[in-house]
């Protein structure tokens, strides 16, 4: 016996740590609303110690109401109801002290097919976080309609004009419109592509499609586009340090990091954009470099957030860009970090593992 009620305080233990382990708050009762079990997260969510939970009713430690004041264990009552109900849909509920958590249940039932409800788990989350994260998407909601409607607005209005006036314009004119178009159809796209991107990255489905990538030929690729927009070729400086190892990297995401950064650096720095590339001892660190007024250290956690844009005069864009660059460097297995240039300005170097190719 005694070997037995030993196995039993194990069992128990490991049962402990385990609920302790999830990153939600878990209660567990029996079909009377007695609160059996309690964790971790549960106790730190509500308030409530687990000592003083264990044993006692359900609606005396966690009395939740809806919005109406309405007390929700009572509205669930485990007994009554449909035998097929095994789950309780999530909705906002309150604490006394005005707390909001959403809470779900499940009705565990004995046998599982219609049975009688041995217990009941419920499941709880943080009501400020869900508000944060939905703060969050409507921000980013309301920043892509905004960015959408310029260039929408401008394709609209062109196409109407030239639909309804072809034959009033010369040839020129009619280019100057087109190039117009083109121009803000690729923004829209580029807009689309952007918000793809943070949906993939928040959601971990970001993709890799690794090959062989030359980094210092990418970086002048950059360049070089930058030069052929209007930018001065002597604003630019490229060094490679060291023996490059063989890297296997999605040659069009580096393309992305490279190119969000170099313009970051030109729109919110001055002087000369330095791109450094260097052989590390796991694969290779690159450094974009700008001579302008640099970020706070205050403020270096928080450039890779959505929505940052910093406080120079020239904003513009969606301020998802260092967010993006990040999910991506994290995609291939790397780090990025901002800190202050040698030569002042603000230095971003990024680090990348060497890789290996998709079907190794």
């Amino acid at each position: 016996m005694h070997g037995e009620d030993s196995e039993g305080r194990v069992v128990a233990s490991v049962c402990t740590i385990a609920i302790d382990d999830l990153p939600d708050g878990l209660i567990v009762t029996d079909r009377f609303g007695r609160v059996l079990a309690l964790n971790r997260a549960a106790a730190r969510l509500t308030g409530v110690p687990v000592e003083r939970a264990v044993g006692r009713d359900m609606n005396d430690v966690f009395p939740f109401r809806d919005h109406d004041g309405r007390e929700w264990w009572k509205a669930l009552d485990p007994e009554g109801g449909l035998r097929t109900r095994t789950r309780v849909p999530e909705r906002p509920l309150h604490l006394p002290g005005g707390q909001e958590l959403y809470v779900t249940a499940r009705l565990v039932r004995e046998p599982e097919r219609c049975g009688d409800v041995e217990r009941v788990t419920i499941v709880l989350r943080d009501g400020g976080a869900r508000a944060r994260l939905e703060r969050s998407r409507a921000d980013l909601v309301s920043t892509v309609a905004h960015e959408l409607r310029s260039p929408l607005t401008s394709v609209k209005g062109f196409t109407a004009t030239l639909l309804a006036k072809w034959t009033r314009f010369t040839d020129e004119q009619k280019r100057v419109m087109l190039d117009t178009i083109n121009t803000d159809a690729d923004r829209v796209t580029r807009l689309i592509t952007e918000l793809l991107d943070v949906s993939r990255i928040e959601s971990g489905r970001m993709e890799v499609h690794r090959q062989v990538v030359d980094l210092p030929a990418r970086a002048r690729r950059i360049i070089a586009g930058r030069v052929a927009a209007g930018e001065p070729e002597d604003r630019f400086r490229l060094t490679v340090s060291g023996r490059l190892p063989e890297m296997w990297l999605d040659q069009d995401k580096i393309d992305q990091i490279l190119g969000n950064l170099v313009e970051n650096a030109l729109r919110h720095g001055r002087g000369t954009v330095s791109i450094d590339v260097q052989a590390v001892d796991y694969g290779v660190a690159v450094s974009v470099r700008d001579q302008g007024e640099g970020i706070e250290p205050e403020l270096a956690p928080r450039v890779f957030r959505q929505f940052w844009r910093g406080n120079s005069r020239r904003r513009g864009g969606t301020g998802l860009g260092l967010f993006i660059v990040k999910g991506l460097i994290e995609a291939h297995g790397g780090t990025i970090a901002v800190q202050r240039a040698p030569e002042g300005g603000a230095e971003f170097r990024f680090m990348l593992p060497t890789g290996t190719p998709d079907f190794a």
